[in-house]
C-alpha cells in the first residue's frame, strides 16, 4: 500500500508529468527542492536547477546561466512577487533559441471561486474577482499575493518579450491536475461524472462547481473561466502537439495513466511510472477479446510502449443516453436495453441467471463496461479505455454501474425517470446494496480513496455544507436562525410533525426520535398514506388542518423542500423548521450521572477518570472474553459506558452474513456486562462514526487495535478530534474472537 503522502506528490506532479521534455535538457525550476514537480523534474532532466524568484531575478546569476536552459519552470512562484513582469522579461535571456518557459497560474476569475472558495492568498471570499481593490487597499496590508486573469496573464507575458505562448485550462486546479486542455480544445463529455473539484477553502463553498461546465462550454466562458493555467512560452513558437491530457495519478505507481489527445488525430494512453506498462498491453488483450465477441470496439494498438487509437470525431454513450432519455423515454430504454445485452455478450456466461439475484455470471467482467467508456456510433456503442477484467463476476454488477454511472450528479434524468424503475427493469433490486458496495469497493481501491481520505476531506467540498451555506444566503439573520437553527423551539410543548418520509425522516428518527416525540409523519405522496415508518403512520397533510394554531410543530424533512414552505404558508402555517442531515444539533437526552472525582491528599478534588461519556459499537455475536475486557478498559477511563450493538439486518446488510446470535439476545449479553452502562440499538443505515457521535455526543470512541491503521477509521478519528471528542484502540485479546470461535464451531470443532 502506497503511502498518501506519497500519491498527493504523484496527483501534484501530474501537471507536468505528461509532457514530452527532450532527453538530456537542462531544466531550471524556480521552486522549492523537495517539492513534487522538482522531484519529478529530477528524473526527467540530464540537469536540473532549483533556484527562488529572487535568485532568478538577480542579473549577476542571469549572467553567468545565459542562454543555458532549454526549460524554466514555474508553479505559483511569481503570483507572490511584486513585479513578476521584471522577472518574465528576464527569464527570456536564459533560454537556449528553442527552449520552453512553463509557467503554472492560478486564475483570478476561476469557476471555482464563484462558487465559494477562498482566495489562497488573502483567505477570503472574492478578492481576486474583484481584482484585489479591497485586499491591499491600505499600507499596513502586507502583499502576500495575488491571481491574474488570463486577459491579464497575456497582457503581462507579451509587455516581457513573450510573443509566442499556448494555454492551457487545468481542472481542478494546480495541485490536483485531473483535467488539461489546449486553448483551442474544448471537453466533449459531461464534465460532472469526470471530475471532482478540489479547493482551498471547502467549508465556504456553496455550488456544485462540475455542473456548471456544460453551460460555461456553450456560452464560450470555459478557459476563461478555468481555474488555472498551464502556459508553454517558446522562444521559435513551436509548441507541443497536445491538445487534452487527463490523468489518474491518484492511483498509485502501478495504475496511473495519462490519456493524451495529439492534434494529429491520436489518441496515447501512457503509464505515468513504469510499473503501470504492463496494464497498456492488458488493455489491448481486453479489445481483442471484446471483438472476438462481437462488442464492437475502437482499434488499438501498442507503440513505443505506449497504448495508441485514434480520435474519435463523435459523440459519447454518456452524453447520447442522457439526450435520449430527456427527449424520448420509449427509445431511450430500447437503446438501454442494446447497452445491457453487450455487457452479457462480453464474455461467455459461466453461470446461468438462475433468479436469485445475481443474475447471470461472466467468465470475464469487463468492469468498465460504462456509458462514460463509449461512443455511440451508427446505431451502436463502440467501446474505448477497457483497462479492468475480473474473473467470474456477475453481470448484474456491472449492470449496476451502467445505471449508476449514467445518472451521477444529473437531477433531471431523476425527475424524467426514476433510478429505481431501470433498477427493477434489470432485476438488481434483490442484492442491490450488494452490487452498489462492489461497485463502491471497486472504485475505492482503484482511487485510493481509503488512504487519500484525509487529504480529501481537507480538500473536497461535503454536500450538506454546500446546501448549508447556500441556504444561509437566501434568508435574514432572524429567519435563517427560527429556520434552520432553533429548529427544537416548541418541540417540546407541541405535537411534532414531521413532513416526508423518505431518508431525512429516517435520519431523523433515528437520532432524535428518543429525545422528541414525533406526533405524526405527513407526505404529499397519496401511495404512502396509511403506511407506518417506525410504528408512526403516514397521513395527509390535510390533517394539520384539524389542528389549532400553537398546537403543534412542523419540521420540513426533505432535501428539496422549497415547494413544501410555499404549501404550508398557503395553508397559514407558520411555525415550521427545516431538519438538514447533515447538520450537528445539540442533544436533550444525557447520561445522569456526575463527573467522578476523588479527593487528593490535599483535600481538593481530582479528575479520577479521563472521559465522561465513553462508546463502542460492535455485532458482539458469541460474546466472548475479548469483548469483555474491551468494556472493562474502556470503563475504567469513562463515567458513563454507552456499547451500540448492530442489529441482524445491519450484519447481513453490511457483513453479507448471518448473526450467529440473534439481536435481542446479543443485546441482553452485552446489557447484563457490569462495565456497560447503557445498550443501543445501532440504526440500520446512520450507523458510522459521525452518526453515533450526533447521536450520543460522547467524548471517546474505543475500538479494537485491528482498525488502528484502516485509513476509514483514522479519518473517524479525525472527524471526531474536530469535534472534541477522541478515538482509543485497545489490542485485542490474543487467540481469541469471534471469527475463529464461528469457524471451530463450523468445523464442528465446539
Amino acid at each position: 500500500m502506497e503511502q498518501a503522502q506519497e500519491i498527493v506528490k504523484g496527483i501534484q506532479s501530474g501537471l507536468l508529468q505528461w509532457y514530452d521534455f527532450k532527453p538530456d535538457s537542462m531544466i531550471l525550476y524556480i521552486g522549492g527542492e523537495e517539492d513534487a514537480i522538482a522531484e519529478m523534474l529530477r528524473e526527467r532532466a540530464e540537469v536540473l536547477i532549483c533556484v527562488s524568484c529572487e535568485t532568478a531575478g538577480e542579473e549577476r546569476w542571469r549572467q553567468t546561466y545565459r542562454e543555458r536552459f532549454d526549460y524554466i519552470i514555474s508553479v505559483v512562484a511569481l503570483e507572490r512577487q511584486l513585479h513578476p513582469e521584471r522577472i518574465l522579461a528576464g527569464l527570456r535571456k536564459l533560454l537556449k533559441a528553442d527552449g520552453k518557459l512553463l509557467l503554472g497560474m492560478n486564475n483570478r476569475l476561476g469557476t471555482k471561486y464563484f462558487c465559494g472558495d477562498r482566495d489562497p492568498y488573502t483567505g477570503r471570499n472574492f478578492d481576486g474577482v474583484e481584482g484585489y481593490r479591497r485586499a491591499y487597499a491600505k499600507k499596513e496590508d502586507t502583499f502576500q499575493g495575488r491571481m491574474y486573469s488570463q486577459a491579464e496573464l497575456k497582457a503581462m507575458l507579451q509587455a516581457a518579450g513573450w510573443e509566442e505562448c499556448r494555454f492551457y485550462a487545468v481542472l481542478s486546479d494546480l495541485e490536483n491536475p485531473t483535467l488539461i486542455y489546449a486553448q483551442d480544445f474544448l471537453p466533449n463529455e459531461d464534465l460532472s461524472g469526470r471530475l471532482f473539484p478540489t479547493y482551498h477553502y471547502p467549508n465556504s463553498v456553496f455550488l456544485e462547481e462540475e455542473c456548471l461546465y456544460t453551460d460555461l462550454i456553450a456560452n464560450g466562458m470555459f478557459h476563461q473561466m478555468a481555474n488555472a493555467y498551464l502556459i508553454e512560452c517558446a522562444l521559435d513558437g513551436c509548441f507541443s502537439d497536445v491538445s487534452h491530457v487527463t490523468g489518474s495519478m491518484e492511483r498509485g505507481r502501478k495504475r496511473a495513466i495519462f490519456t493524451v489527445i495529439h492534434k494529429s488525430g491520436i489518441v496515447e494512453k501512457r503509464a505515468a511510472y513504469p510499473e503501470g506498462r504492463a496494464r497498456l498491453e492488458k488493455m489491448v488483450e481486453y479489445g481483442e477479446d471484446l471483438k472476438a465477441h462481437g462488442v464492437p470496439t475502437v482499434d488499438a494498438k501498442m507503440e513505443k510502449g505506449a497504448y495508441v487509437m485514434p480520435y474519435i470525431e463523435g459523440e459519447t454513450g454518456h452524453a447520447y443516453l442522457k439526450r435520449l432519455l430527456l427527449e424520448d423515454v420509449d427509445m431511450f430504454l430500447q437503446k438501454f436495453d442494446q447497452f445491457r445485452d453487450l455487457i452479457l455478450q462480453s464474455s461467455e456466461i459461466v453461470k446461468a441467471d438462475s433468479g436469485d439475484g445475481e443474475g447471470a455470471v461472466l467468465r470475464r467482467g469487463y468492469v468498465d463496461m460504462v456509458p462514460l467508456n463509449s461512443f455511440y456510433l451508427d446505431g451502436t456503442f463502440v467501446f474505448y479505455d477497457q483497462e479492468f477484467c475480473e474473473e467470474n463476476y456477475p453481470a448484474n454488477a456491472i449492470i449496476t454501474r451502467m445505471i449508476a454511472t449514467l445518472y451521477a450528479g444529473s437531477v433531471e434524468l431523476l425527475k424524467k425517470l426514476p433510478i429505481e424503475t431501470l433498477f427493477e427493469r434489470y432485476n438488481l433490486t434483490k442484492k442491490l446494496n450488494h452490487f452498489q458496495r462492489m461497485e463502491w469497493d471497486f472504485l475505492a481501491d482503484l482511487r485510493n480513496e481509503r488512504e487519500l481520505r484525509k487529504y480529501h476531506n481537507a480538500c473536497r467540498r461535503n454536500g450538506d455544507v454546500i446546501n448549508s451555506n447556500r441556504q444561509r444566503m437566501n434568508y435574514s439573520q432572524e429567519d435563517y436562525q427560527r429556520l434552520f437553527i432553533d429548529i427544537f423551539r416548541n418541540a417540546d410543548t407541541r405535537k411534532l410533525i414531521l413532513f416526508g418520509s423518505g431518508v431525512f425522516t429516517q435520519r431523523f428518527l433515528a437520532l432524535y426520535s428518543q429525545d422528541y416525540s414525533v406526533y405524526a409523519i405527513i407526505d404529499n405522496n397519496r401511495e404512502k398514506w396509511g403506511q407506518e415508518l417506525e410504528g408512526i403512520t403516514i397521513q395527509s397533510p390535510d390533517i394539520l388542518r384539524d389542528l389549532a394554531s400553537g398546537e403543534y410543530k412542523v419540521l420540513i424533512c426533505i432535501k428539496n423542500y422549497l415547494s413544501v414552505m410555499k404549501q404550508l404558508d398557503s395553508m397559514g402555517v407558520t411555525e415550521y423548521s427545516i431538519f438538514e442531515s447533515g447538520k450537528d444539533y445539540p442533544r436533550k437526552r444525557k447520561p445522569l450521572v456526575p463527573r467522578s472525582v476523588e479527593v487528593g491528599s490535599d483535600g481538593a478534588s481530582v479528575e479520577k477518570k479521563k472521559y465522561h461519556i465513553g462508546y463502542i459499537a460492535g455485532v458482539f455475536d458469541l460474546f466472548h472474553v475479548g469483548h469483555l475486557n474491551m468494556f472493562k478498559r474502556a470503563k475504567e477511563q469513562c463515567d458513563y459506558l454507552i456499547v451500540g450493538v448492530v442489529t441482524d439486518e445491519g450484519v447481513r446488510k453490511f457483513k453479507e452474513t448471518e448473526p450467529f446470535v440473534p439481536y435481542e439476545e446479543r443485546v441482553e449479553m452485552v446489557r447484563s456486562c457490569r462495565y456497560v452502562d447503557e445498550v443501543a440499538e445501532i440504526p440500520l443505515n446512520f450507523g458510522g462514526t459521525s452518526d453515533a457521535w450526533r447521536l450520543h455526543h460522547f467524548d471517546c470512541q474505543f475500538s479494537g487495535s485491528d482498525y488502528a491503521a484502516h485509513p476509514d477509521w483514522l479519518a473517524e478519528k479525525e472527524f471526531l478530534e474536530k469535534h472534541g471528542a477522541e478515538m482509543v484502540f485497545f489490542p485485542y485479546t490474543e487467540g481469541t474472537s469471534s471469527t475463529k470461535l464461528k469457524t471451530m464451531i463450523e468445523k464442528k470443532l465446539l
